[in-house]
């Protein structure tokens, strides 16, 4: 293996890129890569196994990787229903302020005679869990990557139980602030933890469905939320409040058993030199007995891997994922999950908004609210086939492309005179956009900020932009209101165009700077990065993270015969 002191810059100019059967290329590793890990006990045996689960894992299908990992689908689906329960209490928090109830227990007496929950203090409720968030998102990179997924994941839902007990018994609108921030720690967890489990345990071709999986849970926890707001909508005492947020005990408790029995993701354990355990855990997330898995193979392909990423990229700390070629896959990965925060996602929440403007009866809008969210389960669901048949960044940068058009279209709305068909049109326009996001930019993000980040340095990258997408949605819930507010800004519809124009950056930077991960090993992903290649030629640059331009690692048999390297041109070798 290389030093501590091996010169770090000289690591990013390691690997070459030649010609390649896919027509945009061959990147491959250089060979002073391939010479550094040559010192590592066993190589060639893990070379050998790598390539075979390399190519056993890029010929599988959806079908065959369900019928091999089924297991690994359950418990990644376990872990990611943590995540309904920020859904359901952001709808939820935002909601209260038309309850009259609440707004008596924590508002402020007006001078028309009602209560009411001051701005101040709704701007404050409302971000105090992404401060929350924030905090737990920094604390689980460390945590997590120190001790594991599952002891973190359970950890946080056992704090998440105790500081529901603040929101459910709070006394003063102080209290609830502190309930909220706190509740935002853990699930500052779970926004992180789970897309980078999903990402770890999942072979290539069920990674994009259980990492977009994620953004199906956020949308059912707003779902919920609006059934259950429905239903007291008629209640006008203290537990028109109090039970929705009694019900966010029923989660935790099931998902603690269950990852009392999930296995710790293999990835981590590889990084953490437990290799039996490793293997142990692999056999846990596949079925028995299948004549093609070959379990040894797959966690050669993860020994080797990560053997190579020490050796371009050095270092699994948050300065780290500012250095070399990190660097880019951190500012893709950043911006990735940024955009959901600047196309103008937070103004698709305001439909109901302009339905009551239309004269819509607030039971009507909670309704249509409901109807909202159920078109993003609906667009997430069909996100699934549209990523098998598109690939993630064609699908990301369409998607932009018609969110633009219907952003657009709603500031054109916006400078007609107001009437009930007015708010009507912009209501209606909301959904459609909703439908948008949720089939395109909403879950295809997860997909990408799993895969595109190193990974030694997965939880961390997506630490970071996670907080950056928080501190955008902050931002987002301070001008919204000012935004649409007729006593503020008074923009109404016209915001449109103010997204129209943050949205269309967002096309020109997708298109220039988002790389296509489709059916790429993680090995693969490291090696076009360290090639620099191009974000438009990575879906055509062929890539293999077994041979350089003149050497390979050799193999167990030419290893016999005393050879390190074999090859004088590696242009001609056939792995």
């Amino acid at each position: 293996m290389a030093s501590n002191g091996q010169d770090f810059a000289n690591r990013q100019n390691d690997n070459v890129i030649t010609d390649g059967p896919l027509g945009g290329g061959m990147a491959t590793a250089h060979d002073g890569a391939l010479r550094r890990m040559s010192v590592i006990p066993g190589i060639a045996e893990i070379s050998d196994g790598a390539l075979a689960g390399t190519n056993a894992e890029k010929r599988m299908g959806i079908l065959e990787g369900l019928r091999l990992y089924p297991k690994a689908v359950g418990w990644s689906m376990l872990l990611s229903t943590a995540i309904i329960m920020e859904g359901y209490d952001v709808v939820l928090l935002g909601s209260f302020y038309a309850f009259p109830e609440f707004q008596k227990k924590y508002g402020e007496l007006t001078p028309s005679g009602s209560y009411e929950v001051p701005a101040a203090w709704q701007s404050g409720l409302s971000n105090g869990a992404n401060v929350g968030e924030i905090l737990g998102l920094f604390i689980n990179g460390i945590v997590s990557e120190k001790i594991g997924y599952r002891k973190t994941m359970i950890g946080s839902l056992l704090l998440v139980i105790c500081f529901i007990f603040l929101q459910f018994f709070a006394i003063d609108v102080q209290m609830l602030l502190a309930g909220e921030i706190l509740c935002g720690i853990p699930w500052g967890v779970f926004q992180t933890l789970t897309t980078a489990y999903a990402a770890e345990v999942m072979p290539v071709p069920l990674r994009c469905y259980l990492t977009t999986y994620v953004n199906l849970c956020w949308v059912m926890g707003q779902f919920i939320a609006s059934g259950v707001l429905r239903a007291m909508l008629s209640n006008q005492t203290q537990w028109a409040y109090r039970i929705p947020f009694a019900l966010q005990w029923m989660w935790p408790v099931p998902i603690i058993v269950g990852c009392l029995f999930a296995p710790e993701s293999p990835w981590w354990l590889i990084r953490k030199g437990r290799i039996e355990d490793a293997k142990k855990a692999l056999l846990r997330l596949t079925s028995r007995n299948d004549p093609n898995f070959n379990a040894d193979d797959t966690l050669d392909m993860m020994i080797h891997t990560n053997a190579l990423e020490k050796e371009i990229s050095a270092g699994t700390s948050y300065l780290d994922c500012f250095k070399g070629i990190d660097l880019r896959r951190t500012e893709v990965v950043v911006v990735v999950w940024a955009i959901q925060n600047l196309c103008g996602s937070a103004f698709m929440g305001y439909s109901t908004y302009f339905y009551k403007q239309a004269g819509l009866a607030t039971e009507n809008a909670f309704n249509l609210s409901m109807a909202q969210y159920a078109l993003g389960a609906i667009g997430t669901i069909l996100s699934w086939f549209a990523m098998a048949k598109m690939g993630r960044r064609t699908l990301y940068l369409y998607g932009l492309l018609i969110l633009d058009v219907l952003l657009i279209i709603i500031g054109f709305v916006g400078i007609a005179p107001a009437s009930s068909a007015a708010s009507w049109a912009i209501g209606s326009m909301l959904l459609v956009y909703t439908f948008t996001y949720d089939l395109t930019v909403g879950p295809v993000c997860y997909s990408l900020v799993a895969e595109l980040s190193s990974t030694r340095l997965r939880t961390k990258t997506i630490v970071l932009s996670r907080n950056v997408y928080n501190m955008f949605g902050i931002v987002n819930g301070v001008i919204t209101p000012y935004m649409l507010n007729p006593t503020a800004w008074n923009w109404g519809a016209k915001s449109g165009f103010f997204w129209f124009g943050l949205n269309t950056l967002c096309v020109i930077w997708t298109y220039f700077r988002l790389p296509e991960p489709k059916g790429r090993t993680y090995g693969e992903l490291d090696i076009l990065f360290s090639n620099k290649v191009s974000a438009r030629k990575f879906r055509t640059t062929d890539a293999t993270q077994f041979h350089g331009e003149t050497v390979r690692l050799a193999s167990v048999s030419e290893q016999k015969e005393g050879g390190a390297y074999y090859g004088e041109n590696g242009k001609d070798l056939k792995v």
